[in-house]
C-alpha cells in the first residue's frame, strides 16, 4: 500500500513537473518568435525607412506580448522583458534616425533571447 501511494505521489508530481515545463516551453517559443518579429520591424524601420513594415504601433504590441508572456517563463526573463519595454518606450521615437538606439534595442532583444536560452536549457 505504501509503495503504491508513493508511486502515486511520484507520477502526480512528476505530471504536475512536466505540464508546467510544456508551458514554460509554449511560451517561450512564443516570445522568441515576437522576439524576431521585433527585431524585424526595428530593422524595417532604420535601414529600410519604411513606416509600414516599420511601424511603432505594430512594435508596441509586440513588446506588450513579450512582457505579458516572459512572466509565464522565468523571472529573469521578465526582467529583462521589462527592461525591453523601457528601452522601447525611451526610444522608439529615435529608431528610424538613430544607429546607436537601434543597436541598443536589438542588443536587449538579445538579451532577452539568451535568457529564455538559459530557462529552456535548465528545465528538468
Amino acid at each position: 500500500m505504501v509503495v503504491a501511494v508513493i508511486g502515486f505521489s511520484y507520477n502526480a508530481w512528476r505530471m504536475e513537473l512536466t505540464e508546467d515545463n510544456n508551458n514554460i516551453r509554449t511560451a517561450a517559443f512564443e516570445v522568441l518568435t515576437e522576439l524576431s518579429e521585433l527585431e524585424q520591424i526595428l530593422y524595417s524601420a532604420h535601414y529600410d525607412k519604411n513606416l509600414v513594415e516599420g511601424s511603432p504601433r505594430k512594435a508596441w504590441v509586440k513588446v506588450g506580448l513579450i512582457v505579458d508572456l516572459s512572466g509565464l517563463i522565468d523571472p529573469e526573463v521578465e526582467k529583462n522583458s521589462i527592461q525591453l519595454k523601457q528601452h522601447w518606450a525611451d526610444n522608439w521615437q529615435s529608431v528610424i534616425d538613430d544607429e546607436q538606439v537601434t543597436q541598443k534595442l536589438v542588443k536587449q532583444i538579445d538579451l532577452v533571447r539568451s535568457s529564455i536560452k538559459v530557462t529552456l536549457i535548465n528545465l528538468q
